[in-house]
């Protein structure tokens, strides 16, 4: 086992300049005693080399210590642990907790931003924050009224501040930063209120911009060279971020950023993905309106696009693709791939080859999706890379609001932003998935600056014809496409998944269990259930040279909206809170952190 960095030892680089402090920070992310960012790693497998845990003691887990973060509603994300400290943040007001692991626990310093309440009802579904972000000797953190803040690790003082939205046109923030060279990636919310989206980079050293990146928009606004840029092997051509709306429509076009940040320092590329198109209603938008739904590949120095994928044209579901991009390197067919995979809310698992945005697996990883039958795999065809809709469960039906009925899955997809992991052991991933469908009514809304532009209705339940639950955790082999096992789970599950060298999966789940299964067989190994329902994603570290796994309770988020903020109306929460109704009779709001370990 690598030998623990000291907290002195890891903060030195805050004035070594940008060039040490990054080589510093990949070999951080190297050390599997530390958990320097959200993904655990740039290529977001949220694989640990750690293996005092395995598949034969996991069994013997026990809680070591826990932690109240004194804030309800949800908690999604994990803590970090740089050295000997760790970072805990919480959602709205977002604040940010060190704790000393070598004293107990003991706050170290603890901060506390004030932000304007009005920002919680722009808030889409739920106050949720994805944590906390380390480099160059700072916490980054992204607040929920768009302010990027930049804390000295030591101490917790604020470096430096930047605004990157309005909150009061409906820009917000859930997500987390990811720290690349000397730039810091920043994402935005609101694809229900008509923002448009974008990524920007801010550089880390006093927060001054770098470069913005739009999902739609003229070329000069998309950062897109006509001809260099390319879509399925083609070049994009001339302002293709606009060719595909009708009129001005793309500057309230949605496509928001608010999922998670992939990095190959190799090709010096950047992957995420970007949301749904606004309005909900999609006969209000006609055409493909592109770069929603997309997969993009930027340069991090110049966030220039290298390539894109859209995956669900004309989005008529909110099927969201801003879900991670998990990137691995390996074999197809005897050949060295380097790869890139996406489990999209429509329900598809991509595989990609992340160098040229070649699409090389389409495959449904929820035998319940019926909105499609699949993507056209065949480079000669018009369809190529195009799902194939099935007329009966369009939302959009001859121009009129028709209430389209049993589309599966839900808006809140196959798969919402809960993180899969991926072990390069098994060469498998493993996917917390939502086993979830809906009825969807559209109806005609008018843009008004800060309110919110949604214009559809929906109620969600279970998938029918199965288990009866709302979930399944699944092991999914990207390169066939294959589900290799299934566990069903009686609500979605919305906690990041964590694969160790202990041959063993971490997840949570809605009632408050954290599970340990087998990494081969599904086979389950332990279970203990939190004070609250878990969508946090599960992490793991050392300290005193012994391996510890954290994850964070509080029910909340989509899923959890109705407990949450106290809503009865079925429809409400974008129709979520009619479909998890029954999740009140197994858990309740709290905000903790409990920390297993096995017994000394």
């Amino acid at each position: 086992m690598k030998k623990l960095c000291l907290l002195t030892a890891a903060l030195a680089i805050g004035g070594a300049g940008t060039a040490l402090a990054n080589a510093d920070l990949q070999k951080m992310m190297d050390d599997p005693n530390q958990w320097v960012i959200q993904t655990g790693d740039y290529a977001n497998t949220r694989y640990s080399e750690l293996d005092q845990i395995n598949a034969s003691n996991v069994k013997d887990l026990q809680v070591a210590w826990t932690f109240s973060t004194g804030v309800l509603r949800g908690h999604e994300g994990s803590p970090l642990v740089i050295g000997d400290v760790m970072y805990v943040h919480t959602p709205f007001p977002n604040i940010v907790y060190a704790l000393d692991l070598k004293d107990e626990g003991k706050v170290i310093w603890k901060y506390h931003p004030q932000q304007d309440p009005n920002v919680i009802p722009v808030m889409c579904c739920d106050t949720v924050n994805r944590g906390v972000a380390y480099g160059d000797g700072k916490i980054f953190l992204h607040q929920a009224d768009t302010t990027v803040v930049a804390l000295d690790a030591k101490t917790g003082a604020v470096v430096w501040s930047v605004k990157n939205g309005d909150p009061g046109t409906g820009e917000t923030n859930t997500a987390t930063v990811m720290p690349v060279k000397d730039k810091l990636l920043v994402g935005i919310s609101g694809g229900e209120f008509g923002v448009r989206g974008s990524i920007t980079a801010y550089n880390m050293k006093d927060g001054s911009l770098a470069w913005r990146g739009y999902s739609m928009g003229p070329d000069s606004d998309t950062l897109m060279d006509p001809e260099k840029t390319t879509h399925l092997g083609k070049p994009v051509g001339k302002d293709s971020g606009t060719a595909t709306w009708e009129g001005d429509q793309w500057k309230i076009g949605g496509g928001t950023t608010w999922g998670w940040y992939s990095y190959d320092p190799d090709l010096n590329l950047v992957y995420y993905g970007s949301g749904n198109p606004s309005t909900w209603n999609p006969t209000q938008r006609p055409g493909d309106n592109r770069w929603s739904m997309t997969i993009w590949a930027r340069d991090a120095d110049t966030g220039m696009a290298k390539w894109v994928y859209q995956m669900t044209p004309h989005d008529e579901w909110d099927f969201d693709g801003i879900n991670e991009m998990i990137l691995t390197d390996q074999k197809i067919d005897g050949t060295d791939r380097k790869l890139l995979t996406h489990f999209d809310r429509n329900g598809f698992g991509y595989t990609l080859d992340r160098v040229t945005g070649e699409l090389l697996v389409a495959q449904k990883y929820d035998p319940a999706v019926n909105w499609a039958t699949e993507v056209v795999m065949d480079p000669k065809s018009d369809q190529y890379g195009r799902p194939q809709v099935v007329s009966q469960y369009s939302t959009e039906q001859n121009g009129e609001d028709v209430n389209s009925t049993g589309i599966c899955p839900a808006a809140l997809g196959s798969k919402d932003q809960q993180p899969a992991a991926y072990s390069p052991k098994t060469e498998l991933f493993y996917v917390p998935t939502n086993h979830v469908c809906m009825d969807y009514e559209p109806f005609f809304v008018s843009y008004t600056a800060g309110q919110p532009y949604v214009g559809a209705t929906l109620s969600m339940f279970p998938a029918p014809d199965s288990h009866g639950g709302m979930g399944n955790f699944i092991a999914w082999d990207g390169k066939k496409g294959e589900i290799k096992w299934s566990l069903p789970e009686q609500f979605s599950v919305w906690s990041g998944a964590l694969a160790t060298a202990g041959d063993i999966v971490f997840y949570g789940t809605l009632e408050g269990y954290l599970k340990a299964v087998d990494a081969n067989t599904g086979k389950e190994l332990y279970r203990f259930k939190t004070p609250s329902g878990i969508i946090g994603n599960v992490m793991t570290y050392t300290s005193g040279g012994k391996q510890y796994v954290a994850i964070l309770s509080g029910v909340g988020g989509w899923a959890g909206i109705g407990l949450a903020a106290g809503l009865t109306n079925p429809t409400d929460g974008l129709g979520a809170v009619g479909g998890y109704a029954a999740l009140s009779d197994y858990t309740a709001l709290g905000g903790s952190m409990t920390v297993f370990a096995l017994p000394n």
